[in-house]
């Protein structure tokens, strides 16, 4: 489920003072959602910083960006915050490892960055910040509490959500949960994918063309053209995977809403279909629906491992929506 940032800081603020603050946080959310400015006031918290102060500038924080035209994260930047983190804080009860843009590890850092995961420092917490989680591995993804972050305010779906939430309606309305209506659930899903993924080949195909003609009035170079044709290829990958990621978290936040509805929790996810998930808590136990929300969740492991998408789809569908 998403919370906003405040929300998202209350809760932190709760776990430490409960002493169960974990040791690696993945704070996800889209641009703009405030996901350093969470990494900041983490820091602040853990610490007891007066207020005025600037958690980021302080010399227990160690920020990891990804550098060079490449863009990505390299193994000798975790090897240095992994050296930073073993010293002693220098002033501060805990040190910070910041990772922005963690899904940027080139495949040498995310395994180095996985042993410090797996035996982090003392005194020591992790966040990673990143908008594509889902190109993270699965065993960082499984050794980290998510955090989701929406941008305050932001309430309005997607069309390809709001596409969603309306079959979703539409199918708990009949109330004819047998396994044809749940597969045809699971294709229309399938198909809103389908659609987001040609949506996205065909803007980065036109945005390639325009540079194949821009570039051909001025040299010849078939190596830059072939670069270019990868790029927008892992472009489209990544934007798909991010859009994915989105529509599987749709289906967690509509029966986290319904969970909210039977703990008289304030804040929905999808305030729009209120009507929709309350009459969802009243046909679920809370551990019926944390069992769906639990499914979904291994759906997106699943989607991690490469398996076939349509088919981890269907079955995980049947085990939601029975």
């Amino acid at each position: 489920m998403a919370f906003s940032k405040t929300e998202a800081l209350d809760f932190l603020a709760r776990a430490h003072t409960q002493k169960r603050l974990a040791h690696a946080y993945l704070i996800t959310g889209s641009a703009g959602a405030g996901k350093r400015q969470l990494a900041s006031d983490l820091f602040a918290l853990v610490n007891n910083l007066p207020t005025g102060t600037n958690p980021l500038k302080h010399p227990d924080v160690h920020i990891v960006e990804p550098e060079s035209k490449s863009r990505v994260i390299k193994i000798e930047q975790m090897r240095e915050l992994e050296r930073e983190l073993q010293m002693r804080p220098t002033n501060a009860k805990r040190k910070v490892g910041i990772i922005v843009d963690a899904d940027r590890m080139n495949p040498s850092a995310s395994n180095s960055f996985l042993k410090t995961l797996e035996e982090p420092p003392a005194q020591s917490l992790l966040l990673l910040l990143t908008e594509n989680p889902a190109q993270l591995l699965d065993t960082i993804l499984s050794r980290c509490v998510c955090i989701q972050i929406k941008i305050q305010g932001q309430t309005e779906p997607t069309e390809t959500q709001s596409r969603l939430l309306e079959t979703l309606s539409v199918f708990f309305k009949t109330g004819k949960n047998n396994a044809g209506e749940i597969f045809n659930l699971a294709r229309e899903f399938s198909a809103l994918l389908a659609d987001e993924k040609a949506a996205i080949q065909e803007t980065n195909e036109a945005l390639l063309k325009k540079e194949q003609t821009l570039y051909k009035q001025t040299t010849e170079s078939a190596k830059w053209l072939e670069d270019r044709e990868d790029y927008y290829k892992a472009l489209t990958e990544s934007r798909y995977l991010q859009k994915r990621f989105l529509l599987v978290d749709t289906l967690v936040q509509w029966w986290a809403d319904a969970l909210r509805h039977q703990q008289g929790g304030a804040y929905p996810d999808l305030p729009g279909y209120n009507a929709n998930t309350a009459a969802l808590a009243t046909q679920y136990t809370s551990q019926e629906i944390l069992k769906r929300i639990a499914y979904l969740d291994e759906l997106r492991e699943n989607f991690n491992r490469n398996v076939q998408e349509i088919l981890a789809v269907e079955v995980t569908f049947l085990q939601v929506f029975k």
